[in-house]
């Protein structure tokens, strides 16, 4: 067999025209890092619309104040890490991922801490609780959480009212009825309702549930007819049995 050597040749300068083409292009549309500044920075907060403090304008004024902002900034100047690391010091960010792109954009994805709870306690202290028992620092955010008082904790705040906290979060009627919770020197809880002149007596934290179920009832065959404002004091402390003071005229 012949190998006509001119042709095969002819082929091989195409591919390699072809390749260099194909390189040639890529390069054009993949601009050099170092030339290419930060055009727009992406802030996506998990559940940021739905509860948490944290918003755009936050994250954005703490990345200003650490400068590292990188709006303007070269590409290659873009210190992700440190990016991260300055957003995990806030107390109410629980983890953060930034990466960024060759069409210099800036992403940075912020996982915040949820708060169940709010205290303030006799003792001056003022701070929230998450979801996991940790202390948040009080905010200038406004929040629609249940406000825990009285003779309070840290430790207490941690384990019994996170839990409470929790539970009435996940809970909607008790979630939206309950404003405010009194925690008496003994450990006992007192419970200030939003619809209803009066106040509910829980007792001790423990069998929150069952409580909560038979004052459910309560409120649905009694207070219904009765009217939410004939009584002053609810006791559900003991079971099968529900203690109530009348409201003097």
């Amino acid at each position: 067999m012949t190998i006509n050597w001119k042709q095969s040749a002819l082929v091989l300068a195409d591919i390699a025209l072809a390749v260099y083409l194909v390189l040639a292009i890529t390069a054009f549309n993949c601009p050099v890092e170092s030339d290419n500044v930060c055009r727009e920075v992406n802030i996506h907060i998990e559940d940021g619309t739905v509860k948490g403090f944290l918003d755009q304008e936050e994250i954005k004024t703490l990345l200003q104040r650490s400068r590292c902002y990188p709006i303007g900034d070269q590409m290659n100047h873009v210190d992700v890490r440190n990016i991260e690391e300055q957003l995990q010091k806030n107390p109410f960010v629980k983890k953060a991922e930034c990466y960024k792109t060759q069409t210099g954009h800036v992403n940075i994805m912020i996982d915040q801490r949820l708060p169940v709870i709010r205290v303030k306690a006799d003792n001056g202290d003022d701070y929230y609780v998450d979801e996991h028992g940790n202390i948040m620092p009080n905010t200038h955010f406004a929040s629609n959480l249940v406000i825990a008082t009285g003779a309070i904790h840290q430790k207490y705040a941690q384990k019994v009212l996170k839990d409470i906290g929790c539970y009435l979060l996940n809970t909607p009627l008790w979630g939206n009825q309950v404003e405010q919770l009194n925690v008496l020197a003994d450990g006992s809880i007192e419970m200030v309702p939003r619809v209803g002149d009066h106040i509910v007596y829980l007792g001790s934290p423990s069998n929150l549930e069952r409580k909560l179920a038979r004052l459910e009832k309560f409120y649905k065959y009694g207070l219904s007819k009765a009217g939410w404002n004939k009584y002053s004091y609810i006791n559900v402390e003991f079971d099968n049995q529900i203690i109530c003071k009348k409201r003097k005229n």
